[in-house]
């Protein structure tokens, strides 16, 4: 959309550029707060097109700014072009309309990272190891189901989270129980977002970092977000891995998985006494591992209207070997 002062919007303009345009120079309202696609897209309801023989009405431009009034006071933006009208009033459509929309478009893109109005659940499931003294692994699968495809990325758009949270507990703490117990403190929370994953915790050694890692990225395969390492003396080996994927592509996708991989590469040659030179023994002090998953939810606290994202939480799998 391209005007000098004094030049007439036309209907189709209007409807094309400020409402329907999907980028990548000029963003429509509709596009980035209603049904959308991709990245873009809250599941708001879409404003009316005008019809082309009609003139634009001053309640129709009140209702285009008023809209866009309410989704930056979610995002947190600055808009400029903003400012109710009356009948009569002139209109510095050009410059400033298109940029305060192309403002919303990239925070929605971002997943509203500066959005406020989100609500932590308590736990809404945890797993835990049957039993302690596994030997090589422990698996722990979940599943994060949405109403459907567009639910799920109107969640995440809007800046909605999955997290996890992984800890280990153990009937008499030894050293290797302690170093899976430092493992979960060292991811923290971790927070599966639109466009990135984030963790709370920052010890223990991050051998791979897929944190930048995000809903938007994944695909139908497993993808590591992060492997943490301990750094704990004789227990360099064991490992805490995080990693997600999609049913589908992202835009079909309405269920993602989560696995925690915990692996036990440390051994533990004991001996017995009196005899503490041949007589050793593998003794596998392996703690239970738990993981427990919360999300963090889009609300209504500051104007948007949060759809139902239909979200269910499902154990997938719990094994050790």
């Amino acid at each position: 959309m391209s005007y000098a002062t004094g030049d007439t919007v036309q209907a189709t303009d209007y409807n094309t550029d400020l409402l329907a345009g999907s980028g990548p120079t000029n963003y429509g309202l509709n596009y980035v707060m209603g049904t959308g696609a991709g990245a873009y897209g809250l599941g708001q309801t879409a404003l009316s097109n005008v019809s082309v023989s009609d003139v634009i009405t001053a309640a129709q431009w009140n209702s285009l700014f008023t809209a866009m009034d309410t989704i930056s006071n979610y995002t947190n933006d600055t808009l400029t072009s903003t400012g109710l009208k009356v009948t009569g009033d002139a209109i510095a459509v050009k410059a400033a309309l298109q940029a305060d929309l192309n403002t919303l478009a990239a925070s929605v893109h971002d997943g509203c990272p500066n959005a406020t109005a989100l609500t932590t659940s308590a736990s809404l499931l945890t797993v835990q190891t049957a039993s302690e003294g596994w030997t090589s692994t422990a698996t722990q699968e979940v599943t994060f189901t949405f109403g459907s495809a567009d639910k799920a990325r109107w969640f995440f758009n809007a800046g909605g989270k999955i997290r996890i949270n992984v800890t280990a507990t153990a009937t008499a703490v030894d050293g290797k129980d302690t170093s899976y117990i430092d493992l979960g403190t060292g991811i923290g929370n971790l927070d599966i977002k639109s466009q990135s994953t984030s963790r709370s915790g920052s010890t223990e050694v991050l051998t791979t970092d897929g944190l930048s890692l995000g809903f938007h990225d994944l695909t139908t395969s497993y993808q590591t977000i992060l492997l943490l390492t301990s750094d704990n003396t004789n227990y360099t080996s064991n490992s805490v891995q995080i990693s997600a994927k999609l049913d589908a592509a992202v835009g079909s996708a309405t269920v993602m998985t989560v696995r925690m991989l915990a692996t036990d590469g440390a051994a533990d040659t004991q001996y017995t006494i009196p005899n503490t030179v041949t007589a050793s023994r593998q003794v596998k002090n392996t703690p239970k591992m738990i993981t427990t998953v919360y999300s963090i939810t889009p609300n209504s606290s500051e104007g948007l209207v949060a759809p139902e994202y239909g979200l269910t939480v499902a154990q997938l799998s719990n094994t050790t070997t």
